[in-house]
């Protein structure tokens, strides 16, 4: 009795931040789906489910469709870059300074970091100057308002969070195991695909999970660099939060986008479990 009254006591901190910062917003948002518009903003205390047309309306499934192609294109080409990083950065002799390196960008305000890329992909940007001065291109190129730009942009700000968690499971990694395959006969991509990859499946699944979760909630990147067809949830809930003052319908698309994340994390967490317990399985046996 007294060690379960001591785990109490010591998870009631981190139980009571939860329930306040995290579980009543949540439950207050998700109740604002179920009133009615406010002429003015807010909401009116009665029951009502018109909010919920929103789901049929075509419009917002193709937006919804979108948000979540765009985000998994995200999150492909973060992990497939953070990997082959994590692993350079776990083999160097300079992991301290690396490490620096990846942090470095946390320093600068993330909104500082888009704007440097506007400078950098805009028609007066520096990467158009620079190539009609060597006179490769006669007139700029449009690289921003599209959704290459959100995906570039969205990548770029997303690495150091996948990076971290693939670095720190592949540092743990025996190395060894790849000249193993290698004198058994194994290529090097044989090596890498079926004995580096999986050992350090856990580091990819909370990589991707740190990716695909923020995208799919991303505001700023498509506000500022995307065009028509860039247009991501984020921007929809903002847009009924601020300009039509829909409380109530920026509440039920925000109440999707949760179910959605959710789902993602549920079924990540049951794979993962899943792989534990077969590797228990392996043990016992």
């Amino acid at each position: 009795m007294k060690k379960s009254n001591q785990g109490l006591s010591y998870s009631l901190p981190i139980n009571i931040w939860l329930t306040l910062f995290f579980m009543l917003p949540m439950l207050i948002i998700l109740s604002y789906s179920f009133l009615k518009k406010g002429t003015y903003g807010g909401v009116i205390f009665e029951l009502s489910f018109v909010t919920f047309n929103i789901f049929i309306d075509k419009v917002f499934l193709s937006i919804l469709f979108n948000t979540i192609y765009i985000s998994i294109l995200i999150t492909i080409f973060t992990v497939a870059l953070a990997i082959p990083v994590a692993y350079y950065i776990a083999r160097s002799k300079h992991k301290q300074e690396l490490l620096f390196l990846i942090i470095i960008p946390f320093w600068t305000n993330f909104l500082v970091r888009i704007y440097a890329w506007i400078a950098l992909l805009g028609n007066n940007g520096f990467i158009n100057h620079l190539l009609m001065n060597f006179k490769i291109i006669d007139s700029p190129i449009k690289m921003l308002y599209n959704v290459p730009a959100v995906i570039v942009i969205s990548v770029y700000t997303s690495l150091p969070f996948a990076i971290l968690p693939l670095y720190a499971v592949v540092e743990k990694f025996d190395f060894a195991l790849l000249n193993a395959a290698r004198d058994l006969g194994a290529t090097n991509f044989q090596a890498f695909r079926k004995v580096f990859l999986p050992n350090i499946k856990s580091g990819i699944i909370t990589a991707t999970i740190f990716t695909l979760i923020p995208a799919l909630g991303s505001y700023a990147v498509p506000k500022l660099v995307g065009g028509t067809n860039s247009l991501m949830l984020g921007n929809v809930i903002a847009q009924h939060l601020t300009v039509t003052r829909n409380w109530p319908l920026a509440s039920t698309i925000s109440g999707a986008l949760i179910v959605i994340t959710s789902l993602v994390v549920w079924a990540f967490t049951k794979y993962e479990e899943k792989n534990i317990d077969k590797v228990g399985d392996v043990n016992v046996q």
